[in-house]
């Protein structure tokens, strides 16, 4: 088994990883706009921003949860790194030292969820009191994790049976 990564440097990959997951995100975004049309004419409240159309959300979620998905799991199997990865020095194995499995990495990025899902789910029900300001502090649910576990895995990588190793 190889030595764990240090949690400094997961974090660094986790935020450079998110970088590069936000502008796929954008680039998704680009390419399904001719299919979800333009966004509504402007409300009536000229700071409230314009949203799509519950149909055109569910599509756009959907697609974007599956190209995530896709780039996660492709660069997280079959001895692949993704690019902050290779950056940080870091490689994914499960807990027992091998490479992961599709299956594994499908629930490392279904795993990974739990914190927005949560975010969302707080947002949904503090909102109708004014308190939905707080639901981001759920964002960092699966990165909290680490200060709770004693063998400093984040919250996704428990779930999964995965963990991130020095690969110097």
């Amino acid at each position: 088994m190889n030595k764990r990564a240090g949690v400094g440097r997961r974090l660094a990959a986790s935020l450079y990883e998110t970088l590069l997951l936000a502008a796929l995100a954008l680039v998704v975004g680009f390419a399904l706009l001719p299919v979800l049309g333009a966004a509504p004419s402007l409300p009536a409240d000229e700071r409230a921003l314009p949203l799509l159309k519950p149909g055109a959300q569910a599509i756009s979620f959907g697609s974007l949860f599956l190209v995530l998905g896709a780039y996660c799991v492709w660069g997280w199997t079959g001895g692949r790194r993704t690019l902050p990865m290779k950056t940080w020095h870091i490689a994914m194995e499960s807990a027992a030292g091998a490479r992961i499995s599709l299956s594994r990495a499908a629930l490392r990025y279904a795993a990974w969820w739990i914190g927005p899902a949560l975010a969302i789910a707080a947002y949904a029900a503090l909102r109708p009191q004014g308190h939905d300001r707080w639901a981001l502090a759920l964002l960092a649910v699966n990165y909290a994790w680490v200060l709770l576990n004693a063998d400093r895995q984040f919250l996704h990588d428990r779930v999964a049976g995965t963990r991130l190793v020095d690969a110097s």
